[in-house]
């Protein structure tokens, strides 16, 4: 499955009150081409922080469903905050893993994510939950449900590597993306 198949179907599962953060590089390209809203968050470098910056949101408004949409190269950046995660154990809290066994944003190096599965990873943090999908139907079926459960939950896309072509970067100014998330999250003007 692509990539951008992948963030596609998330997105189509994302309520209209849920807020999304998704790591830096080209996942960050397609979720703004499939599904631009004001309550995605796009992390414009830093990379590895997608998860930190979804798990600050989640405790901060427990009411909303957060969604981290982070690939593997980036969660092995930062893998440190599985255990945060884990430890506050936010009902809220949804990891999106984009795996595709190689740091796709600058040229195709590998990552370990291959030999170390980093579902099982989370799991052992204390994830409440944790699942690895390798097609675009099994992924179909573990979208009906699991942004219904409580999380922390983490949910492993096996995707292949490369993604759209030619895909231009986003079109709105960084201090505007952010602006208007702010005000999402805050829920004012």
């Amino acid at each position: 499955m692509k990539r951008s198949e992948a963030i596609r179907a998330v997105a189509e599962h994302l309520g209209p009150d849920s807020l999304a953060v998704s790591c830096n590089g080209m996942i960050t390209r397609e979720l703004y081409s499939a599904c631009d809203r004001p309550e995605n968050f796009y992390m414009i470098g830093s990379m590895g922080l997608a998860s930190s910056i979804g798990l600050g949101l989640a405790l901060r408004r427990p009411e909303r469903k957060v969604v981290v949409l982070d690939g593997d190269g980036n969660l092995l950046m930062n893998l440190g905050t599985l255990a945060d995660v884990a430890a506050l154990a936010s009902k809220n809290f949804y990891h999106v893993v984009l795996d595709n066994g190689v740091h796709d944003s600058t040229g195709g190096q590998r990552t370990v994510s291959r030999a170390v599965p980093l579902e099982k990873v989370a799991a052992a943090a204390g994830y409440a939950r944790c699942l690895r999908v390798a097609s675009a139907a099994a992924l179909a079926e573990a979208l009906a449900t699991f942004l219904s459960r409580p999380g922390p939950a983490m949910l492993l896309v096996e995707v292949e590597p490369g993604g759209v072509r030619g895909i231009g970067r986003m079109e709105i100014p960084p201090p505007e993306l952010a602006r208007r998330f702010r005000n999402r999250v805050t829920g004012t003007a």
